[in-house]
């Protein structure tokens, strides 16, 4: 099944968090509180301004986002879990650290 998000909706699969702590201790399935981090997997094509032109949306399929803890409505997919919710529900896109290291001159 494919799924298409309408205006600016997103969906979202949820990324796994760690069962361990740092210090190592495994944190049961009971205890755990759901992550508030996921992947972008579809969007839609963007709301419609006063003009009635398409906003485009600031995320793309592939972002791995941060989203409140009560954001989006959770939804199963052919037996796999995700959220949709509005792009305005996301708080940020997490971007991979870039290397530290400088060219010689």
């Amino acid at each position: 099944m494919h799924f298409r998000p309408l205006h600016d909706r997103v969906v979202v699969k949820r990324t796994d968090e760690d069962t361990k702590t740092a210090g190592g201790i495994i944190i049961p399935d009971t205890a755990k509180e759901k992550p508030q981090q996921g992947e972008v997997v579809a969007v839609g094509p963007g709301d419609r301004d006063e003009k009635g032109e398409r906003i485009a949306l600031d995320v793309k399929v592939g972002d791995i986002i941060l989203f409140g803890k009560w954001s989006g409505t959770e939804v199963k997919l052919d037996g796999t879990e995700f959220l949709i919710m509005k792009e305005s529900d996301i708080m940020g896109v997490v971007e991979a650290k870039k290397s530290g290291k400088k060219k010689a001159a």
